[in-house]
């Protein structure tokens, strides 16, 4: 084997360790509470979500970097963590904003894992069936 060969193998196994984390399209099905640093509630819809972040549609949007705690079910988990809002986007019926999940544990990174992949598999069966 020839020095190339073997330095093109070697960077063809190479996985990049910031490889985006999988998302899940909810398109609202999945609800979330907000709470506020001032301890107001919001409620809204997950649009978009992942492991390390992803969307949710809000008829008003939220400060640009303000700390909120989401509390959620997702599958048979309840998740609670902390994230930062990122910058809204108008949306034909209110606002998509992105957030970034700040403090999410292990425990339940495991569980929405566990619970997004089952989702996806839900809705994956839904499509070959036709509905």
């Amino acid at each position: 084997m020839s020095e190339n060969s073997t330095q093109s193998t070697v960077r063809a196994q190479e996985v990049p360790s910031d490889r985006r984390s999988f998302r899940v399209k909810l398109r609202g099905s999945v609800l979330v509470l907000l709470r506020l640093p001032n301890r107001r509630q919001v409620r809204s819809a997950f649009h978009l979500l992942s492991l390390t972040g992803g969307m949710v549609h809000l008829e008003k949007p939220l400060d640009e970097k303000i700390e909120v705690e989401m509390i959620f079910h997702v599958g048979n988990a309840t998740i609670r963590a902390k994230a930062v809002m990122l910058f809204p986007m108008w949306a034909t019926q209110g606002w998509l904003q992105p957030f970034r999940f700040t403090d999410l544990s292990e425990a339940s990174k495991e569980s929405l894992a566990t619970n997004l992949q089952s989702f996806m598999g839900e809705t994956a069966n839904e499509a070959a069936a036709g509905r």
